[in-house]
């Protein structure tokens, strides 16, 4: 009879296989272990693993990696960058020992935590560029990570370059991170298509539309938006619209109490104070000069104050991709962000004031979306600068033609026009060639950027050809 093995060697191995989201090599996971154990024994117990679906094997001989799956039955949390085993059938990602004891303090049964109200103090105690959420070290890691070659270009670069991919990761992980059960690829068709899931409830759809015409603002006024009156509160009507009870209070701060189920925190209640506190966190979030600092700042305080009678903190995370847009850095989709990280974070938020759990959601959430959206950058290419010079005229001649039912010769007409009065003569006839190309190249997978309608796309189809 085989010799069993040790359930705590599986867990240890489990431990550093989980601190690599990535996948990680035999090699690695053998000196990251505090035992010694030789190559084939490692061997064997990696093949059990994957055989219990613990792990997932990826790649060939020396190739090959192992990787923790999304979900799964016993989960992770971290001590000291550690993740530990947790029977919650969640992964969780790596933490500090600090924001595990908040951790655990939080989750503590709710009739042990004690009820607090918002404390003023927390918001007016933090001084812009004299104190820091993130570390320096943290900082500058994730400038690194985030600034692609080149970032001297226009605001929003980045994120047009990988436009297509970001709608739909950053509306499909904020949705999903609210309790939305589309999937990715749900989400995907309902985007490009406009086809909403069967058997899903109309208010899931409206919620992920809404996040695409959040993201849209944020891409497309990128050299316009800030952390802003404009931008946060027309942010909360895009995100909230047909989800409030009352329409009028969407982009309008709340002036009525609300309630938070699973906490004991209550927010304030009067509305002079809410705008108070509002404007406080928008002239303090406008004089920070880091851009990742001010990002964490907006999805700490804005998830806070609880400014809006819904829709909050979807609102706190859209928010924290202005700085990063406007700085032309990679946005951050919360890809793969387990949900109990995430609730967790902005539970320490609520009830304790404590940053530190939501800060380890938070830059583990940006390095995951750092290393997706280099890729998909080095898969794309570099942008044409011609085209993103002229990417809004481009767009609203596209976007008019189509709605307007524009045959060949109309279009071409019109694009001429378009070109002798708004661009350089060296570049005119370069001009009315890209925009017959995006005319040609247009079918119902791409027609989502130009912000058409399937139906209004079919129609004119039929008349261009």
């Amino acid at each position: 009879m085989p010799k069993r093995i040790p359930e705590p060697e599986l867990d240890a191995i489990l431990t550093v296989v989980a601190a690599h989201p990535q996948g990680v090599r035999v090699s690695v996971i053998r000196e990251g272990l505090s035992f010694e154990l030789p190559p084939r024994m490692l061997q064997r117990r990696l093949a059990l693993l994957v055989e219990q679906k613990r792990l997932i094997a990826e790649g060939e001989r020396k190739g090959r990696r192992y990787r923790v799956p999304v979900t799964q039955t016993g989960s992770f949390t971290a001590v000291a960058g550690r993740p530990t085993t947790e029977a919650r059938g969640e992964v969780y990602v790596p933490i500090s020992a600090e924001a595990e004891a908040i951790r655990q303090a939080i989750r503590a049964p709710i009739q042990k935590r004690r009820p607090v109200g918002y404390q003023r103090a927390f918001l007016d105690d933090y001084r812009p560029n004299v104190t820091h959420y993130l570390p320096a070290e943290t900082r500058q890691r994730l400038l690194a990570m985030g600034r692609p070659p080149g970032s001297e270009r226009p605001a929003g670069t980045y994120a047009r370059t990988i436009y297509n991919r970001l709608l739909i990761d950053l509306s499909w992980n904020s949705s999903r991170l609210e309790g939305n059960t589309y999937s990715l690829l749900e989400t995907q068709r309902l985007l490009e298509l406009g086809e909403p899931a069967d058997g899903k409830d109309a208010l899931e759809a409206q919620m992920i539309l809404n996040h695409k015409a959040a993201v849209e603002l944020l891409v497309e006024q990128a050299d316009e938006i800030g952390l802003n009156r404009y931008t946060v509160l027309n942010l909360h009507a895009l995100l909230a619209d047909n989800l409030l009870a009352d329409p009028q209070a969407g982009g309008r701060l709340r002036r009525i109490p609300v309630g938070i189920g699973r906490t004991v925190y209550q927010p304030l209640e009067v509305p002079q104070l809410i705008d108070e506190c509002f404007d406080r966190i928008l002239d303090t979030a406008g004089m920070i000069t880091d851009p990742f600092e001010q990002a964490f700042f907006a999805l700490v305080h804005l998830a806070y104050l609880r400014g809006f009678e819904d829709v909050n903190k979807r609102v706190s995370r859209l928010a924290a991709n202005v700085p990063l847009i406007r700085g032309n850095l990679c946005p951050l989709s919360f890809v793969d962000v387990p949900v109990r990280a995430y609730i967790d974070g902005v539970l320490a938020i609520y009830e304790l004031n404590s940053v530190e759990l939501l800060r380890d959601v938070f830059v583990w959430a940006y390095e995951r979306s750092s290393a997706r959206y280099s890729a998909v950058r080095q898969s794309l290419g570099e942008p044409d600068p011609f085209r993103l010079r002229y990417r809004s005229l481009i767009a609203e001649l596209v976007a008019s033609v189509v709605r307007t039912g524009m045959a060949k010769r109309a279009a071409t007409a019109l694009a001429r026009q378009r070109a002798a009065e708004q661009v350089s003569p060296a570049e005119q006839a370069r001009f009315v060639e890209v925009v017959e190309t995006e005319l040609m190249s247009l079918h119902e997978g791409n027609i989502a950027r130009y912000r058409l309608r399937p139906a209004k796309y079919r129609t004119w189809r039929q008349g261009w050809h």
